[in-house]
């Protein structure tokens, strides 16, 4: 309340025309009234001081909730570019971490070949066998980690798989760990060990069986290959591939592959040395294989392969390897057929059907016969049926009935029928 001299001047006035008693009476309420002036002028200061402060304390308060935030942001976990991914924290790579935990109970019922839990049908015990092994593992286990950094070309991309089923001879304890894929991929460059070029992986059938049929190719060499993908016409491939053991120079795969809307088709070519006993020879391979969708959950796929020589039964798995004689190394010109049909049943049900055919084009009598000997393959012949059930996410139970045949260039017969059960558990 403020007094100005207006006020001031009839209030003296009013006083001076009081009694004495009155006056007394109005000095002492005079006294009160200024005390209250006093008390409410100290509480409007108290007031202004803490409007002026407001400001600065709510300011304050806004920047300690942004860093809380900001903090939080930093240890947040962020999605990131690869499916299932996540961004690792101040960072622009995203880093997918997966795998599965897997069983299987393998049952022969004939005799079982030596070397292998999963079918080997190549080294077939020949004769009459009944008395096969059942074996439990859970080697084929295995674990990975991808990786994705956009770059101004593209984006820079690495990946790192395991299992636990290292080969370490014919008759030994498989169960340590084996690098499967570690590369690194970029602007349509990759360098490091992955599947080979002149494999198409996407068009085998699916098996329970870890090995499948023979007839195809089944190779990770270490490799420098080379993509462009121009979608309107093809995607072309050329790569070096690691060579067999022995051999002085790489092997050269050249690739192309086209994608319909009714499926897909591909064509390879490979040129590669196989050196034995200080003698060598380069053989050639060619490659042609596509799959067709019969419906929206049916696919039919099928792969034809013809090679020559392999020192290490990878590029065509089932031929027979070379041979030295005298001084020449001979090769085994053989070719491979795999067919399989896979169908979706369900979201929880799916299955496949495959066969797959290995004839070598030499014959008893032929000089490669003659230096290898009779017991090598003339023809192998092995089916596959099987069924993945996924009772709950991330839970697969497969079983699979798989036999074949193998006869030599003598003759002589081995027969294969097994039954394979898994259990898997994945994660992401």
């Amino acid at each position: 309340m403020k007094l100005t001299p207006a006020f001031v001047t009839l209030l003296a006035a009013g006083l001076c025309s009081l009694p004495p008693g009155a006056l007394a009476q109005s000095a002492k309420d005079f006294e009160e009234l200024r005390n209250e002036l006093k008390a409410l002028r100290a509480e409007l200061n108290q007031l202004k001081t803490q409007q002026a402060q407001a400001p600065a304390a709510s300011a304050s308060a806004w920047n300690d909730r942004i860093d809380a935030v900001e903090l939080k942001q930093k240890d947040a976990v962020v999605l990131g570019d690869i499916p299932g991914s996540f961004r690792l924290p101040g960072s622009e790579t995203s880093i997918r971490v997966y795998g599965h935990a897997e069983a299987n109970l393998i049952k022969d019922f004939k005799g079982t070949a030596p070397g292998d839990n999963f079918s080997n049908l190549m080294e077939q015990p020949l004769g009459s066998s009944d008395h096969g092994k059942t074996v439990l593992t859970g080697q084929t286990s295995r674990f990975g980690f991808e990786t994705s950094t956009p770059l101004a070309n593209g984006a820079f991309n690495t990946k790192i798989e395991a299992d636990f089923y290292g080969y370490c001879g014919a008759e030994c304890n498989r169960n340590r760990l084996r690098l499967r894929h570690a590369y690194g991929e970029y602007a349509g460059w990759l360098i490091g060990q992955t599947w080979s070029t002149f494999m198409d992986i996407d068009n085998l059938p699916e098996t329970v069986d870890f090995n499948g049929p023979p007839g195809a190719t089944f190779r990770r060499p270490v490799q420098v290959r080379y993509t462009y993908n121009n979608p309107s016409l093809a995607k072309f491939q050329f790569a070096l591939e690691d060579p067999s053991d022995g051999a002085h120079s790489p092997n050269l795969v050249a690739r192309i592959d086209k994608a319909y809307d009714w499926g897909s088709m591909s064509a390879r070519v490979l040129s590669h040395e196989q050196r034995m006993g200080g003698v060598s020879k380069r053989g050639m391979g060619f490659g042609l294989s596509g799959a067709y969708k019969i419906t929206g959950t049916t696919t039919l796929m099928a792969q034809y392969t013809l090679m020559d020589g392999d020192n290490d039964g990878a590029y065509l798995v089932g031929a027979n390897y070379p041979v030295v004689d005298g001084t020449r190394l001979r090769l085994d010109r053989a070719q491979g057929v795999v067919l399989g049909l896979g169908n979706v049943f369900s979201e929880k049900l799916r299955g496949t059907l495959s066969m797959a055919w290995v004839r070598s084009r030499n014959a008893l009598g032929d000089d490669y016969v003659n230096a290898y000997g009779a017991n090598g393959n003339l023809k192998l012949f092995q089916w596959h049926a099987g069924l993945y059930y996924s009772p709950i996410k991330n839970v697969e139970l497969g079983g699979e009935l798989l036999g074949g045949r193998r006869i030599t260039f003598g003759g002589d017969k081995g027969n294969m029928t097994r039954l394979n059960l898994q259990a898997r558990y994945l994660f992401n």
